[in-house]
C-alpha cells in the first residue's frame, strides 16, 4: 500500500496537455486521497510504461508490486479476453471450473489444503481474523502481530497494522490486536493469554521496508503456537506468488503456517485475494460466516491460473534468482560508492535500499530520470521489479537509480 509522504508530486516532472486535462477531471471528480505523481500512464508492456504524453519509464515498481509478471503479460491477456467472452460474473452459489482448477493449483504449491477467494490483501486477511476467531467461537479472539507490519485498510486489518501513523483519526481500533516488536520471542510469548488465538506475520516485511523475519524467528513462532495451541498466520500478501524466487515466503524456512494470505500479484494484475488454510481449520469458515461477491470470479480465476502455468513454462522462479544476483552485484557497488546508503536487503524481487536521505527525493529524482520506484517508512527505497525483467533492465535501472542517489546525496 502507498506510503503518503513517499508520493508528493513536484514541479520537477511537468505533464504535457495530454496529462493535464485528464489531472484537471480528477481534481473535479475524483476524491482526492492519494498524493499523485504529475504523469498519467497509458500503456504498458513487460518493465516498461508509456505517459499520455508519450515518455517511456522503466517500472521497477509495477503495479504496486501486483504487475509480478509485467505489465499485460500476453499468457495472462489471452486468458481474460477468451473468458471475458463467455462469463464475466456468477455468484458464488454456483459451481465454475476455473475457480476449482486455481484452488487445485494454489494447494499443490503450498502446503495443501483449501482456498477462500476474495479481492484483495485487506479482504484476504479480514478472512483468516474471522478463522481465529470462529475456531473459538469468540472466545480465544486476540491475536499478536508484529511493529513494522502492514495487514490492510479495513478496519479489521488496519487494526492488525502495529503503525500508530494508520490509525490516526480511526480510533476507536477493532478490539483484540496486540502488538510485538519484530524478531521478538520473549514479548510474543508474554502476550499470550487464554484469550490469544492467533499470531499474524508477514515472514518478510513489505511497507515495512523489505526485511525478513530470521528462520530462528519464525520457527519460535510455530513453537509457540504449537504450544499454546494458536494459528499461525502468514501474510503473504507481498512475498507471495513466486516473488521471492520460490511459490512463497515461507518455503525459504523449514517453517509452514496454518493460515496464509495472498492478493497483489495472485493474477498478475488482475484485482484478486486468498486465504489459504488447511482442510480441518477450513470447516470453520461455515456458510453464512463470511463471503465476498466477487471473490474467485471467472476473469480472476484465469488471470491467476495463466500466472502460474507463466511462471513454470517460462522459468521465471529461475529468472528471479538470477536477477536477484544481478541486483545485489550492482547495488553493492551502489553502497561502496555511496556513504548515504546504510543498508541492502534483497529476496528475489523485493528489494530495500536504506538510505540517510530523503527518500521521496529520491523517488522524484528517478522520476526525472523515466524509472519508476518506491519510498517507504520514508528512507527505504523499495523496488518490486517482474520477475520478467532482463538483465539489460536490471543494468539501466541501477544506473538511473545510482544517479539518483547520488544527485540527493549531493545536495545535502
Amino acid at each position: 500500500m502507498a506510503t503518503i509522504d513517499a508520493m508528493q508530486s513536484t514541479d520537477a516532472h511537468k505533464p504535457g496537455p495530454e496529462t493535464q486535462a485528464v489531472i484537471k477531471t480528477f481534481d473535479q471528480y475524483v476524491v482526492p486521497n492519494y498524493r499523485r505523481f504529475n504523469v498519467c500512464l497509458e500503456r504498458g508492456e513487460g518493465s516498461r510504461v508509456w505517459d499520455a504524453d508519450g515518455q517511456c519509464y522503466l517500472d521497477l515498481f509495477p503495479g504496486w508490486g501486483c504487475n509480478l509478471l509485467g505489465h499485460c503479460p500476453a499468457p495472462v491477456v489471452q486468458a481474460v479476453q477468451k473468458q471475458v467472452e463467455k462469463l464475466i460474473h456468477v455468484p458464488n452459489t454456483w459451481y465454475m471450473e476455473p475457480q476449482g482448477t486455481w484452488a487445485k493449483l494454489l494447494s499443490e504449491r503450498s502446503f495443501g489444503g483449501q482456498a477462500f477467494f476474495c479481492n484483495s490483501g485487506t479482504e484476504a486477511n479480514e478472512s483468516a481474523i474471522k478463522l481465529v476467531r470462529l475456531r473459538s467461537e469468540g472466545k480465544r479472539y486476540k491475536i499478536i502481530t508484529f511493529q513494522g507490519g502492514f495487514h490492510g485498510r479495513t478496519m479489521g486489518s488496519v487494526s492488525a497494522t502495529a503503525q500508530p501513523k494508520y490509525h490516526e483519526g480511526l480510533g476507536p481500533m477493532v478490539a483484540g490486536f496486540q502488538f510485538a516488536p519484530h524478531g521478538d520471542l520473549d514479548a510474543v510469548a508474554r502476550l499470550i493469554d487464554e484469550h490469544t488465538g492467533g499470531i499474524l506475520i508477514e515472514p518478510i516485511l513489505g511497507e515495512g521496508g523489505i526485511v525478513p523475519a530470521s528462520q530462528e524467528f519464525l520457527k519460535g513462532l510455530r513453537q509457540l503456537a504449537d504450544d499454546n495451541d494458536l494459528l499461525l498466520v502468514f501474510d503473504e500478501v507481498q512475498s507471495g506468488c513466486g516473488r521471492t524466487g520460490k511459490w512463497f515466503g515461507y518455503q525459504h524456512t523449514d517453517v509452514i503456517p496454518d493460515v496464509m494470505t495472498l492478493a497483489k500479484s495472485l493474477c498478475a494484475g488482475i484485482a484478486g485475494g486468498a486465504m489459504l488454510t488447511t482442510s480441518e481449520l477450513a470447516k470453520h469458515l461455515r456458510p453464512g460466516m463470511h463471503a465476498s461477491t466477487f471473490g474467485g470470479n471467472p476473469i480472476a480465476a484465469v488471470a491467476g491460473i495463466a500466472a502460474i502455468e507463466m511462471i513454470e513454462s517460462q522459468d521465471l522462479l529461475g529468472n528471479v534468482a538470477k536477477a536477484a544476483e544481478l541486483f545485489r552485484s550492482q547495488l553493492n557497488a551502489l553502497k561502496s560508492a555511496c556513504d548515504s546508503i546504510s543498508e541492502i536487503r534483497i529476496q528475489g524481487m523485493m528489494i530495500g535500499i536504506e538510505i540517510s536521505v530523503d527518500g521521496a527525493a529520491v523517488v522524484q529524482a528517478c522520476l526525472d530520470r523515466q524509472l519508476l520506484v518506491n519510498c517507504t517508512q520514508g528512507n527505504v527505497i523499495r523496488l518490486l521489479p517482474a520477475m520478467t525483467v532482463t538483465a539489460a533492465e536490471v543494468e539501466e535501472g541501477c544506473q538511473k537509480l545510482t544517479e539518483a542517489i547520488l544527485d540527493v546525496t549531493s545536495r545535502n
